[in-house]
């Protein structure tokens, strides 16, 4: 079995391993390369509040169902999951190094308790006292009391205490660094050509004689840490609470999350690691990982602007499609299909029909999906405006949308104070479609139009994720959104037959399954035939077996099958392939978001955007849409930015059993596909 697969956690370190090769990358600007060590840190800490702490409870089941479905044994992934995490850690500490004496070139550095001159030292005191001293609150530790509650997310100074008179008696205590309300980084007084940022632990360390000055210590010892916890949460039963109150039980179950990961400064005093081990309950099989001086690193996405200035390339500055400018979005949607790539594309437009609706005095209703927003959502606002201008209006809110509960639970209340009508989804599914249907009523005649799209309704990261979005005004797509919204709003026993009506979309549960499966299949006999047979799929993840397995099926008989997969990424090239599997994975300054699906189909070719990954999770549980594309230079358009990305030989690496992450060989003509993605759109604008 282990021949056949690559297990999932281990592919996903592969990608966060990419993301650390940009870090590593010199030829990335330097505040990207800060950014890129910030992402790599941001997606460990979710990989072991999710992953690590699922395979730990799935070490509870029988090992022959779990074997199955991680290919792997459980005890096995986690042994290996703490090699590569270490490994990967040691080259994020030497990656951090050399970034710091590239900064150094720049005249920016980041001073510590140790390396302050003395104007520096009077504003740190300053600061502290104005500013840190009220959002401090030490706790000292000691054996006989249980350990204080950890916060998952927060960063930790463990601290040691002593006096020179008895150097063998310590002192423990920790101190939760206040980052969620004072930021993570503090601007020291700097000559003109120098900038000097000081972390806020070190800013605390630096006082710490002032704030344990009652007890009469001299030697201070002080060292960061953090824990992640299980962040999943189970659901009650109690059918006298709603969706709702069960979400917000949840948030807190939190709280009392198992340890997953425990990272510490490998420099701590022996003897509080030691304590804080045995007080967190933690043993061998944890992953007890050792460090560098500063952890969650997370932060540094935010990392102040500091840097000489940096011109943006103009192949990075989003523009307006051209068949949009000046005109009304409603009125050209009306006549022809528009497919915008973000972040290439502004997202403006999408705001602009929205906003458009909500002043339409024609417009009746407007029903659309919400999986996760802008902290300040535009998309918000415009509905709500709809909604007082008396317009029907009705979102579908995932409320387990993971880690945006708690955003999307005020969301709820926001919109229902304005009178929107909150969908919260159906028992046990998620809704992760992206959809949006718009009705008018013109003349006793019935208008609809809206959009489809590979990621979520949210202009924040509309800049930096690659997806694609469809407006149209297609009947056909237009009746397979309301009928998926007919269930949303009354769910009813069989969601299945209800949704089997749909034509245009391919919707899960189970039929966007059967349909790929189906279009495989036409390749499978076209190849088999001795006729050309080629798919391109486009995922973030492919780890469903079913579907791998009918991928080794087709190349088995010879279809030409290429793959593009950000992550997750479970297939192996075998022995028998008659035709062996091109995989490849794109890491670049955006993130690869876009789902999309092209069969040759004996020339016809199909083509699907879709908002869901190669996932059992998301083809199986959740309601996913992919519609197909059907005008003729759309689907063109499709397909000439999937072989842009095939060709990249700069951030391309090949996706292989050793997952080694080794770049695509180079020809003497560089393609970096999302600078040659930019080109290609921007040239539009002059046909």
């Amino acid at each position: 079995m282990s021949n056949q697969f690559n297990p999932r956690d281990i592919t996903w370190l592969a990608f966060n391993e990419r993301v650390l090769q940009e870090a590593m990358d010199v030829e990335v600007p330097l505040h990207l390369r800060i950014r890129f060590l910030g992402i790599f840190s941001n997606n460990l800490d979710e990989f072991f509040r999710v992953r690590v702490a699922g395979l730990k409870r799935a070490m509870d089941f029988k090992e022959k169902y779990i074997t199955e479905s991680f290919y792997q044994p459980p005890t096995k992934i986690l042994q290996n999951i703490t090699e590569v995490v270490i490994k990967q850690q040691q080259n994020f500490d030497k990656t951090w190094k050399k970034i710091q004496v590239e900064m150094a070139d720049e005249n920016v550095f980041i001073k510590n308790s140790k390396t302050l001159n003395a104007e520096q030292k009077r504003f740190v005191v300053h600061y502290f006292d104005e500013m840190v001293e009220s959002n401090v609150i030490p706790i000292l530790l000691n054996e006989n009391s249980p350990m204080p509650y950890l916060r998952d997310k927060s960063l930790y100074l463990g601290v040691a205490m002593r006096t020179k008179q008895f150097q063998y008696e310590s002192k423990f205590a920790i101190i939760e660094i206040p980052s969620r309300i004072l930021g993570r980084f503090v601007l020291l007084p700097s000559d003109d050509d120098t900038k000097n940022v000081m972390l806020l632990e070190d800013v605390i360390t630096y006082n710490l004689p002032h704030i344990f000055s009652y007890f009469g210590y001299d030697e201070f010892e002080a060292h960061c840490f953090k824990v992640t916890k299980d962040a999943e949460f189970d659901l009650d039963n109690d059918i006298k609470t709603t969706l709702a109150q069960k979400i917000e039980k949840g948030i807190k179950s939190r709280r009392k999350g198992k340890p997953t990961r425990f990272v510490f400064d490998k420099a701590m005093d022996k003897a509080l690691l030691e304590f804080l081990i045995r007080k967190l309950h933690l043993t061998k099989k944890d992953s007890i990982i050792p460090g560098g001086k500063i952890h969650n690193f997370r932060h540094f996405m935010e990392f102040p602007d500091v840097f000489k200035a940096y011109k943006k390339p103009v192949e990075r500055t989003s523009f307006d499609h051209p068949d949009l400018v000046g005109k009304r979005v409603t009125d050209v949607i009306q006549k022809t299909d528009i497919l915008l790539t973000f972040p290439y594309h502004n997202y403006t437009p999408v705001i602009d029909l929205l906003r458009e609706s909500a002043m339409d005095p024609d417009v009746k209703s407007i029903q659309i999906t919400a999986y996760r927003l802008a902290s300040n959502s535009k998309i918000i606002n415009a509905l709500i405006n709809a909604a007082r201008n008396g317009k029907e209006v009705t979102v579908m809110l995932e409320l387990r949308a993971r880690f945006d509960e708690e955003s999307n639970l005020g969301w709820k209340e926001i919109l229902e104070q304005e009178g929107v009508k909150v969908l919260v989804g159906i028992p046990n599914k998620k809704v992760h479609a992206k959809l949006c249907v718009i009705k008018k009523r013109v003349h006793n005649k019935t208008l609809q139009y809206g959009f489809v799209s590979t990621g979520n309704f949210n202009e924040k990261t509309a800049k930096i994720y690659g997806d694609h979005l469809l407006m149209t005004s297609d009947r056909v797509i237009m009746a397979d959104i309301n009928k998926i919204f007919n269930v949303l709003k009354k769910p009813k026993d069989n969601i299945m037959q209800a949704l089997k009506g749909c034509k245009k979309l391919l919707v899960c549960p189970e039929f966007m399954r059967e349909k790929i499966i189906h279009h495989i299949d036409k390749e499978i006999e076209e190849a088999k035939a001795g006729r050309k047979a080629l798919m391109i799929i486009k995922t973030n993840s492919l780890s469903d077996r079913a579907l791998i397995e009918k991928i080794y099926d087709a190349a088995k008989a010879g279809v030409v099958v290429k793959l593009i997969v950000r992550g997750i990424y479970c297939a192996v090239n075998q022995k028998e392939f008659k035709q062996k599997i091109t995989a490849i994975s794109i890491v670049d300054e955006y993130l690869e978001h876009a789902r999309v699906m092209y069969f040759y189909s004996k020339g016809s070719e199909d083509i699907y955007i879709s908002s869901a990954d190669w996932m059992t999770r998301n083809l199986d549980y959740r309601i996913e849409a992919a519609a197909k594309i059907t005008q003729k230079n759309i689907k063109k358009e499709i397909k000439d930015l999937l072989d842009i990305q095939l060709s990249d030989n700069v951030k391309a690496r090949i996706l292989d059993k050793k997952l080694s992450n080794q770049y695509v060989e180079g020809d003497k003509i560089k393609i970096r596909s999302q600078i040659e993605t930019y080109r290609y759109l921007r040239a539009k604008e002059k046909v």
